[in-house]
């Protein structure tokens, strides 16, 4: 076998050399955060990347997408504009075996490579990744790299994060630090915003006379006008195709609320007042998360002060957090179902948490259109604590309408993703929370800052 030449058949565009300059170095703990645009051949580079670094360091890696089913469509089966399978580029030379079902290629060095949705982030656990590329990060459940951030500090393994924006959540949060620690000169750290239209990203499409490139933009003004003309939303233009994370997410059901929260300076420090009661709001989930928001009213204002979330763990386990936090609480709103008794045990949770000291007010059912607008009504009255509630407010601005890929509609019903849980528990909280609070301006209070290292 002669000498192997990678990466295969394919040659990065010139606005895709430097996150490869920066990924090639077999150097520990690289971090790259990539914000494009629509169009811009995001997982088709980080396949090839992904297939380098196989080379360089034996181990498993992970294309990571926000579901299964998108890691298959997207990747597993996805083709470039010319026709070729993302998987092609990976060279027949290396590879041992390629499993399907799984979504797994293993290469004759041992280096694995899977494809792998977050949301069943459970599923996973227990695997040492030394490689993890989390594409359409902004829609990811934060928890995905909240698990996955100790195991590559341990190993010394690299996080590529690749996305277009999606408002001020997560992904925003990721962008900010990223800039920081590139500012601060940490040479482990790379980031980049690239745009689209005329003026932005560019690919060559001939040669000149004089043998120098011709080059035209990778998404033109008119394409991006032909979208609009079709009807695609100007919120989504600006996220898709100029990156702008002040546009609220598309289809979100609390974007312009919480939008408008930050603007009015209510998204800062919210210290908990031992003077007030707290009330909590819950949503209970049997195989998936439980959250918990944590409140405290005056006549003035709502005050988010706090927020919990944990899967897999019994009310026992929500009862000591309680304790733990050392707050006074008067009333705990759950949702209806807590009353149903259980077939193994013949008592309900409602029962088992008053055994542990939680006595529940129970919240009657609404249709999902009455309780959106309920929370919606809430939400202009609230202050949220920016760093205990940061998972919680991340999931009210990514709440959002199902989106029919086929159709390319939004669909009436709410994606049942990592950010329904935390939005459900928000409305026992906007049902029994009484009107006639007093719309003032709160004196400021100063916030805090929000780097951190990664």
């Amino acid at each position: 076998m002669g000498a192997i030449e990678l990466p295969y058949n394919w040659d990065p565009r010139y606005y895709q050399q430097p996150v490869w300059n920066h990924m090639m170095p077999e150097k520990e703990g690289l971090r790259a955060v990539c914000v494009w645009h629509r169009r811009g051949g995001k997982d088709l580079t980080c396949v090839n990347i992904a297939q380098t670094k196989m080379m360089q360091r034996v181990g498993t890696y992970w294309h990571m997408l926000p579901t299964y089913k998108q890691g298959r469509q997207i990747v597993w089966d996805g083709f470039t504009r010319d026709g070729r399978a993302f998987t092609d580029h990976f060279h027949p030379d290396l590879i041992q075996s390629k499993n399907n079902t799984e979504m797994k290629i293993t290469l004759k060095n041992k280096s694995v490579f899977r494809v792998v949705g977050t949301d069943d982030i459970n599923s996973l656990v227990g695997t040492n990744p030394i490689g993890v590329i989390l594409s359409e990060y902004s829609l990811h459940n934060p928890q995905a790299w909240d698990y996955l951030r100790p195991i590559l500090a341990e190993n010394g393994g690299w996080a590529l994060f690749i996305y277009t924006a999606r408002g001020h959540n997560h992904g925003y949060q990721l962008l900010k630090t990223a800039r920081k620690n590139v500012a601060m000169g940490r040479e482990k750290w790379f980031c980049e915003v690239l745009v689209a239209g005329n003026n932005g990203t560019q690919k060559p499409v001939g040669k000149n006379p004089d043998g120098s490139l011709v080059m035209a933009p990778v998404v033109s003004d008119q394409i991006i006008q032909e979208e609009r003309d079709a009807g695609m939303e100007e919120e989504m233009i600006q996220q898709e195709f100029y990156c702008s994370f002040d546009a609220a997410m598309v289809g979100a059901y609390y974007g312009p609320q919480m939008t408008q929260a930050r603007k009015d300076g209510r998204i800062t420090n919210v210290p908990y007042d031992p003077a007030l009661p707290v009330t909590t709001s819950w949503d209970l989930g049997m195989d998936d998360s439980t959250t918990i928001w944590f409140m405290q009213r005056t006549s003035m204002e709502v005050r988010i002060i706090d927020y919990y979330e944990n899967s897999g763990e019994g009310l026992s386990h929500y009862a000591h957090v309680l304790r733990e936090k050392g707050y006074s609480y008067d009333r705990h709103f759950g949702p209806h179902d807590i009353k149903v008794r259980e077939l193994g045990t013949g008592k309900s949770r409602w029962e088992v948490a008053k055994q542990l000291g939680i006595t529940f007010t129970v919240v009657p059912t609404l249709s999902k259109d009455d309780a959106i607008e309920a929370v919606r009504g809430l939400l202009p009255y609230c202050w949220f604590d920016e760093s205990k509630c940061d998972r919680g407010i991340d999931a009210l601005v990514s709440y959002r309408k199902e989106y029919d890929p086929i159709k390319k509609v939004f669909k009436k019903t709410p994606e049942h993703d990592w950010s329904s849980h935390a939005a459900d528990a928000f409305v026992p909280l906007a049902l029994k929370t009484k009107t006639g609070i007093v719309r003032k301006q709160r004196p400021q209070i100063q916030a805090q800052d929000d780097f951190q290292y990664l």
